[in-house]
This record gives C-alpha cells, sequence and structure tokens, in this order.
C-alpha cells in the first residue's frame, strides 16, 4: 500500500472511531463510557485505539470537536438564527452522556495546563459569534432594536445555556430551551426601551 493509501485508510478509521465514541458516550456518559467498549465495536485492541488517539483525553476532545461539527451542521448552517441556537439544546437533551462530557471538561479546562483549555478558549469564542449572529438576525427582523449591545447579549446567553446544562444534568425536569427562550425574550423586550441595560 502506498503512503498515501495508508494516510487515507488511517483517516478514514479515525473517522470511524470519532462516529463510534460519539454513540459510546451518548450512551453511557463519559465516566462509563471505556476505551475497551470504544476498541471493541471498530474491531481494535485497546493500545491499537491509542494509536489513532494518544490519550484519553485527545479522544474525547476530538468527540466533541466532531460533536460541535455535526450540530452545527444539522440545525444552525442555513438556520442562523437564535432558533438554530435553542434547536442544538433541545438535541442536547437526547444525549446526555455528551451534555456530561462537555460540562466536566468545561470545568476542567479552566486549569491552564489542561489539554482541553485551547480547545474551550477558542470553542467559547466561537459560541459567542454564533450568538452575535443570532443578535444581528433579531435586529433585522425587529425583534431586538437596533442599539443591542450584541457582546452583551452573546456573553449572556452563552453563560445561561451553560449553566442551564450543568443544573440539567442535576434535575432532567428543567426545560432548557424553555428558560433561554424567556431569557431571550427579556432581552429582545428590553432592546426596545430608551434606556436599555442591553444597549450600547
Amino acid at each position: 500500500m502506498t503512503r498515501r493509501g495508508q494516510y487515507a485508510k488511517g483517516a478514514a478509521k479515525r473517522e470511524e472511531i470519532l462516529a463510534v465514541a460519539l454513540d459510546v458516550v451518548a450512551e453511557f456518559g463519559c465516566r462509563n463510557a471505556s476505551n475497551r467498549e470504544i476498541a471493541n465495536r471498530v474491531g481494535l485492541t485497546q493500545p491499537g485505539l491509542m494509536h489513532y488517539f494518544g490519550s484519553r483525553e485527545e479522544l474525547y476532545m476530538a468527540v466533541l470537536k466532531a460533536r460541535d461539527e455535526r450540530d452545527t451542521a444539522a440545525h444552525w448552517d442555513g438556520n442562523a438564527n437564535f432558533q438554530g441556537f435553542l434547536d442544538v439544546i433541545a438535541h442536547n437533551t437526547r444525549v446526555p452522556g455528551l451534555v456530561q462530557l462537555y460540562v466536566e471538561f468545561s470545568a476542567e479546562a479552566s486549569i491552564g495546563k489542561h489539554p482541553a483549555h485551547e480547545y474551550f478558549t477558542e470553542r467559547y469564542q466561537w459560541a459567542r459569534e454564533l450568538s452575535k449572529q443570532s443578535v444581528r438576525a433579531a435586529q433585522e427582523s425587529g425583534e431586538f432594536g437596533p442599539n443591542v449591545d450584541e457582546d452583551l447579549v452573546a456573553d449572556i446567553i452563552v453563560a445561561t445555556a451553560d449553566g442551564l446544562q450543568q443544573q440539567w444534568l442535576l434535575d432532567r425536569s428543567i426545560d432548557m430551551v424553555a428558560r433561554l427562550q424567556a431569557v431571550w425574550d427579556g432581552i429582545a423586550a428590553l432592546s426596545h426601551l430608551g434606556e436599555s441595560p442591553v444597549s450600547s
């Protein structure tokens, strides 16, 4: 096999592992998802699995990145407004294991030397930019007033979503979508006031 063929085969196997790992973590949660289970499902030994991902942390970061790519394609692309954001949150309620992985890794990433630190720093910038796109779409439609501070609103929405996901892991009766919608509607109402706390 040529070097190019070996690379293509390795890349395909890595994608297969990621797809299986997404399913396993979604099903069992990050604490109960084992490398053995993932390796068995893709026909590898555990050392063979680690050939493609140097550590469990690296594998899980790749899982989170793959989740973001999949969710963005399914719920956000072509629907770049707040409803797209809510659709992602609604989908998260069907994959609690991935929510648990996200919440745990984001907390651990606050430690500067944690391998996920850079990933989450970049991810929060990305999430805030998506939220700002939602704000601009709401301004264009007239839902938000013209002077709303998009950076402030983006920070509020991202922080609210993260906090709600953490609470939801403890209490599944919490309706994350409804609470986020209520926050958004409140901001929309405030944005039309003459002296608004959410205006720039």
